[in-house]
């Protein structure tokens, strides 16, 4: 079981099934489509934002298509409210809350973030109730500081041991150099992301939760009397733009995480350290029709359907179904497509029981050598194992295959 086989003469016709398929779904005509294979036209460099640091990241394989300095530490403002927005989802999922929660503002909640403090505020009445999805959405749309201390304390008791779950699930998700330190993103010592981390946060979220992640795409909401509109200029720009959150402070300048989906292709831009809001917005619907324009995502397996079916030893039946349990999307510079290659990486023997949805090899697809999507080969039924005689059967070819 230690040891792996790819290309082999079964995985040949696997890949040039795949190849196949990954053809037939191109719109394009063969013969133009080749021409484009054989000669792709080469991309220009990305428009550059204005600002200390961005990033433009592919959805569907998390590689990034562009970007400058995304590496570098810097105060995230309130896009930290991002990350607060996905630990309540998390922590929701896991029971520990519900939507229905009556959560408190407090005088604390008030003080640090409420209408009489210099930052964003959703208006919330302190020392009063208010549901827990109305608070997530004055956070959301509103960008309230209120309503993210507000939900921190309701989850974990206090701003302080939110922070710890935070910093937790940002681990999580991959986040290797952010560090937080509150709920809201106003300046503090320690309290920093990077773009790319940013990035991982809003992939994190739309994957995981998608529900959450839709309060973004709200224009306006109202707390009492005061009805506020999202910060994010972009919704009303473009209508595959459907998130994620901006920031500002005196410090990180003007920040804006944003997401668009046109098709099966969504992308991801960060913008840090921008000079306005006009100037971030601009620049990040730039660097969003810049990879839409020359980048395309196509659907090479759906969930819950057979790509290989390999030898069982020892079960029931000879063969297992194996498939992908999301469905595989690969982002190609345009006209790339018929370039893919795809492979598979399985055990020498695979032997019964076997679970359904348990993970026994890996699907993978290079394009110019460089691996662009993967992703567990699941048995999409399971194979249950065989009786005495067809086990002892079994044990005797396995020895004599391994001879």
């Amino acid at each position: 079981m230690k040891f792996f086989r790819s290309a082999t003469v079964a995985l040949a016709a696997f890949a040039t099934a795949a190849v196949g398929l990954a053809a037939a779904q191109t719109p394009a005509p063969a013969a133009a489509h080749a021409a484009e294979t054989v000669a792709p036209v080469a991309i220009p460099p990305a428009p550059k934002p204005v600002g200390t640091a961005w990033v433009l990241v592919d959805y569907a394989s998390g590689n990034v298509l562009a970007g400058e300095n995304y590496d570098q530490q810097l105060e995230p403002a309130s896009i930290t409210k991002v990350m607060t927005s996905y630990v309540v989802a998390a922590e929701m999922k896991n029971g520990k809350v519900r939507p229905d929660d009556q959560v408190m503002l407090s005088e604390r909640a008030w003080r640090e973030g409420g209408a009489g403090t210099d930052g964003s505020y959703s208006g919330f009445e302190v020392n009063k109730t208010a549901p827990l999805i109305d608070m997530e959405k004055g956070m959301a749309v509103q960008s309230g500081n209120d309503a993210a201390i507000a939900l921190a304390e309701h989850v974990a008791g206090s701003e302080e041991a939110f922070a710890s779950l935070m910093n937790s699930y940002a681990a999580k998700i991959g986040m290797k150099n952010s560090h937080f330190v509150n709920a809201h993103g106003l300046p503090a010592e320690g309290h920093v992301t990077t773009a790319y981390d940013l990035a991982l946060l809003g992939r994190a979220l739309i994957r995981d939760y998608p529900e959450t992640y839709a309060y973004n795409k709200i224009k306006e909401f109202t707390v009492g009397t005061i009805t506020q509109p999202n910060r994010n200029l972009l919704l009303w720009r473009d209508a595959s733009v459907d998130g994620i959150k901006t920031g500002h402070t005196s410090k990180a300048g003007y920040c804006l995480m944003s997401s668009a989906q046109r098709g099966d292709q969504r992308l991801i831009a960060v913008v840090m350290g921008s000079t306005s809001e006009k100037q971030r917005a601009d620049d990040s619907m730039a660097l969003l029709n810049w990879g839409f324009r020359f980048y395309e995502t196509h659907r090479l397996y759906d969930a819950g359907k057979a790509i290989a079916t390999p030898r069982v030893w020892k079960g029931k039946v000879k063969q297992v179904q194996l498939g992908v349990a999301r469905p595989l999307l690969v982002s190609v510079p345009r006209g790339r497509y018929n370039a893919l290659k795809p492979s598979m990486e399985l055990p020498k023997q695979l032997v019964a029981p076997i679970a359904q949805g348990q993970a026994v090899g890996t699907v993978k697809v290079t394009l110019d050598g460089k691996v662009v999507a993967q992703a567990p080969l699941v048995a999409i039924a399971a194979v249950e194992q065989g009786g005495f005689f067809r086990r002892l059967w079994d044990a005797f070819w396995m020895w004599w295959e391994s001879k």
